[in-house]
């Protein structure tokens, strides 16, 4: 009877704990707060939650430097300033006028052809968007009977890598590169693109082995050249 009782309080009130958020407040101090929410995650999804945060940030602060270092593109799309079009490509949808229906590799190509004169940045960053959303299945929130691929992951992962390799390689007739990003110049060096590219990549890598272990599948890794390497699918897996 006693452990009966013992039971039925404590499984209420571990579950209260493990459905506690930390958060700081203004001050930095430590604060508690019961969210719902965590009663429906698992660990793993948590870490989802966390990695796709942190994905989507580091997409934000490439988008970000990529417009501060070709403050024409967003100029193309007639906006006022590069908030405004920020604000537009990470309003949730992706249906640019100017990218005709393109989507994911397709729209990201298309930011390096020549005869494309809209915003670059946006193409690019709406084509490499697009994959991430569809590697995340379209969500921002995960549940335990949520469940992720990890090809598309890892796909999304490898696409980065070649959206990185057009950007300091495509260039224009007159041999300028279409769109600026790392600065190589001996004297004053900028690999800052290259460092967050590689922490958003490395989230995806993680985040794709967590969910093979937990899937018990295997990642079919796809070697190709860099140098004539297509966009793999994301969203049509």
């Amino acid at each position: 009877m006693v452990k009966r009782l013992v039971t039925l309080l404590v499984v209420p009130m571990a579950i209260l704990v493990t459905s506690c958020a930390t958060r700081f407040d203004a001050d930095g101090r430590k604060e508690n707060r019961f969210d719902p929410r965590y009663l429906a995650k698992s660990d793993i999804d948590r870490v989802v939650d966390t990695d796709r945060t942190e994905v989507m940030a580091g997409m934000r602060h490439i988008a970000v430097k990529l417009y501060k270092r070709n403050p024409k593109e967003w100029k193309k799309s007639g906006q006022p300033n590069a908030a405004a079009a920020l604000d537009r490509l990470f309003a949730g949808s992706l249906n640019f006028p100017e990218l005709e229906g393109r989507r994911e590799g397709a729209a990201a190509l298309y930011a390096f052809s020549a005869n494309y004169q809209g915003d670059r940045v946006l193409a690019v960053m709406a084509g490499l968007l697009g994959m991430v959303y569809a590697a995340f299945e379209h969500k921002d929130d995960f549940y335990m009977l949520d469940s992720l691929n990890e090809q598309k992951l890892y796909n999304c992962a490898r696409n980065i890598e070649i959206a990185i390799w057009k950007m300091s390689s495509t260039r224009n007739a007159s041999g300028e590169l279409l769109l600026l990003s790392n600065e190589l110049d001996p004297d004053n060096p900028n690999l800052s693109f290259e460092r967050e590219f590689g922490r958003v990549i490395g989230l995806l890598d993680f985040l794709s082995k967590v969910v093979a272990d937990k899937n018990g599948r295997m990642i079919t890794r796809i070697t190709q050249s860099i140098a004539t390497s297509v966009f793999l699918p994301v969203g049509g897996l």
